[in-house]
């Protein structure tokens, strides 16, 4: 059987279809099918410029902006107070610090560890705003640290009572030795070391500050802190070196000699360390001869806990050392050598 399959007549364009001049829509050529893929790479070749096309704000403000002004990348900050100049924010190289930040920067060198109650007080005439708005800014630029410690219970306080001390970064202690606003030979020191000992060591400045206001009625000038790190570091060497001139001296007779080359008490076969050594100038008197040169001078410091007994206490006493001691502490002391007028009339209150 055969069948018959009807063949598929042709559709009829329509006149959209027909090429452009064709009025039958039969003649002309048929229209490529439209292609999005296409069509977009010929619009990005239309825009040789940003792929993501013009944008009409963005020209229009660099058209506005002179091009002989540079950028500013850092802007001022403002400063609240219009008597204090404005700092700068960036990084650390040419950073423009004010005299109280770099005194501050300054004591917390070189000692090592201070306490901010103390700084308010020696730098900040006892304001606690400006001082808190100082150690942010610096704490920022990561050039000082702060942190609490705990301070020891003596029996009396339920709670635990706690300070807040700053210490130096190393970044910090760079900064300040390139600064230059050191005296001649003062070491720097950054980090918290013995943070068990940071109740201890964040005293020393406050009983600095009291022997400097003392000296300073006296007449002496040109402050430099060398720490027990710094003594206890040039008195091992020049042990080691009478030691290595003559292996067969008399430990004791070498450590006497080494004690009066620097100047340090020398009791029960033992060379007193103290806290802080005080080094200054003394100028000569008026009525002197005027060729005379400043005089040099030093005073040694010690800080008295209540852990110290009886027989530590009058070798310090003994070593001619200024001894202080908190109000908590130096009443345990005094409750030891109560006996001994002598002794407790050596311990100086911070």
């Amino acid at each position: 059987m055969r069948l018959d399959i009807p063949q598929e007549q042709p559709r009829r364009r329509e006149g959209n279809d027909a090429a452009p001049g064709s009025s039958d829509g039969r003649a002309g050529t048929r229209k490529p099918p439209d292609n999005p893929v296409l069509h977009r790479l010929k619009s990005l070749e239309q825009r040789p410029g940003d792929p993501r096309g013009p944008r009409p704000q963005a020209a229009r403000k660099r058209a506005e902006q002179p091009r002989d002004v540079p950028r500013q990348r850092h802007r001022p900050v403002a400063s609240v107070d219009p008597r204090r100049p404005a700092r700068t924010t960036g990084n650390v190289v040419g950073l423009e610090l004010r005299p109280e930040e770099k005194q501050l920067l300054r004591e917390a060198g070189r000692f090592r560890v201070v306490r901010t109650a103390d700084l308010r007080e020696s730098i900040y005439n006892g304001k606690s705003r400006p001082l808190v708005n100082d150690l942010k800014y610096l704490r920022d630029k990561g050039l000082v640290e702060t942190q609490h410690v705990n301070l020891r219970r003596d029996g009396r306080r339920r709670s635990i009572e706690r300070v807040e001390v700053v210490t130096l970064t190393r970044e910090g202690r760079s900064l300040l030795i390139k600064g230059g606003d050191l005296p001649k030979d003062q070491k720097v020191y950054a980090g918290l070391v013995k943070p068990r000992e940071a109740e201890h060591d964040s005293q020393i400045y406050r009983a600095y500050q009291k022997e400097a206001e003392r000296i300073e009625r006296n007449g002496g000038t040109n402050f430099r802190v060398r720490l027990d790190f710094e003594i206890k570091s040039d008195v091992q060497k020049s042990i080691y070196a009478e030691r290595k001139a003559d292996p067969k001296r008399d430990m004791a007779s070498i450590k006497e000699e080494v004690a009066a080359r620097h100047e340090l008490p020398f009791v029960d076969g033992k060379i007193q360390i103290p806290d802080a050594r005080i080094d200054y100038d003394v100028s000569p008197d008026v009525k002197q001869d005027i060729d005379q040169r400043s005089r040099t001078g030093h005073q040694d410091i010690k800080v008295l806990t209540a852990a110290y007994h009886a027989g530590h206490l009058r070798s310090k006493a003994q070593a001619g050392v200024r001894n202080y001691a908190s109000p908590a502490d130096r009443s345990s002391l005094t409750a030891k050598i109560e006996d001994d007028q002598h002794l407790m009339e050596n311990i100086l209150n911070l």
